[in-house]
């Protein structure tokens, strides 16, 4: 049962992180339209879709789970 309970409260936390991180984010900033990390070219629908983005999806991710294992131990 605790299994059950952990999944969903990791979820309503995914959630909420990424409702709060949509609120703050500026719908006027301008995106980079080359990765910050990888120097590839961030497709238009990632510039649009994420306002003031600076790396590419994958290197993005790579960061957030970076970042993750960082705070978790």
């Amino acid at each position: 049962m605790a299994d059950i309970i952990d999944t969903a409260a990791e979820i309503e936390e995914l959630q909420r992180n990424a409702a709060l991180s949509a609120h703050r984010l500026n719908r006027n900033a301008v995106s980079a339209e080359h990765c910050e990390e990888c120097g590839e070219s961030i497709p238009e629908p990632r510039r649009s879709a994420v306002p003031d983005c600076q790396t590419c999806a994958e290197c993005q991710s790579i960061k957030e789970i970076k970042n993750k294992n960082f705070h978790s131990t």
